[in-house]
């Protein structure tokens, strides 16, 4: 026992130190970068500014008409927008799946399967986008960040649901729930620690998209705030501080959301995994 403690221990001490090395030190790294001086920052070190410049923050803010408040705007209309179709479209269409049987289901089993191996068609898809007058905007892009991430949040979903005693639901219709109350006040109220996980992974990969508002959401005021990085790259080459202080507001966001959510993320991946 004393042995499988101390292997227990020093893997958690090299997992530790592992994650520190790989996570922590490059925030650091960014973090304290962007709070020098241009001349400072160009030296790439770790080391401490001897003056904290809080004004290369406000100077990122403020830079080409706010451009950066519009893309945090864009990119969170997006990211909620999407998550919470996900949630509503997703969590019913895995509950469908799990509970019913046939050669119907399978087949749309397999579609769902399928959406997670076939790439997304870029020409085709901007040509239907034009055709129903959504190109180039941000309805149209939820739709497509929806598309993308649906076979995976059903998967999610339909993993978990395998989890929830069935004798639940069978008590909920001796009390007289339709389906409809059945599905909103017996299955979904248990489904928190999946939807938590749907959240996070969902909302990290939209929030981070750089391809899909690329070349589906063009435009100077449509930016996202991975577009303004990739624009800053270019304009912002030669000021590291500046590009570091962007990444940061950028990361912010989304590490508060992990922050928040963290707790339930392994339990719903391990429960769907385990039991599915």
């Amino acid at each position: 026992m004393k042995k499988q403690k101390r292997r227990s221990l020093i893997g958690d001490i090299l997992g530790l130190i592992f994650a520190f090395l790989i996570f922590i030190i490059p925030f650091l790294f960014m973090l304290t970068n962007s709070l020098k001086d241009r001349r400072g920052a160009n030296q790439m070190s770790l080391s401490l500014p001897d003056v904290f410049h809080w004004e290369n923050y406000t100077e990122v803010l403020t830079f080409n008409h706010g451009i950066v408040l519009t893309a945090f705007k864009n990119s969170l209309i997006i990211t909620a927008g999407a998550v919470i179709l996900l949630i509503v479209t997703c969590a019913m269409s895995g509950y469908v799946l799990q509970r019913r049987r046939g050669k119907v289901m399978s087949v749309f089993n397999a579609v769902v399967m399928a959406g997670l191996m076939v790439p997304p068609a870029i020409l085709p898809t901007i040509s239907l986008m034009q055709g129903l007058h959504v190109y180039k905007t941000l309805f149209g892009m939820i739709m497509i960040e929806v598309a993308l991430q649906t076979p995976f949040t059903i998967m999610l979903y339909r993993g978990f649901m395998s989890t929830i005693p069935i004798e639940l639901e069978e008590a909920g219709y001796i009390d007289g729930c339709n389906r409809g109350e059945m599905f909103t006040k017996v299955v979904f109220p248990l489904l928190k620690p999946v939807t938590a996980t749907v959240i996070i992974l969902n909302a990290v990969n939209i929030f981070n998209d750089f391809t899909n508002p690329l070349y589906f959401l063009p435009g100077a005021s449509n930016s996202t705030v991975q577009l303004t990085l990739y624009n800053f790259m270019g304009q912002f080459s030669s000021s590291y501080n500046l590009l570091f202080a962007d990444v940061i507001v950028i990361t912010i966001p989304m590490l508060i959301l992990f922050i928040i959510f963290n707790k339930k993320i392994v339990e719903g991946m391990v429960a769907g995994a385990v039991k599915g």
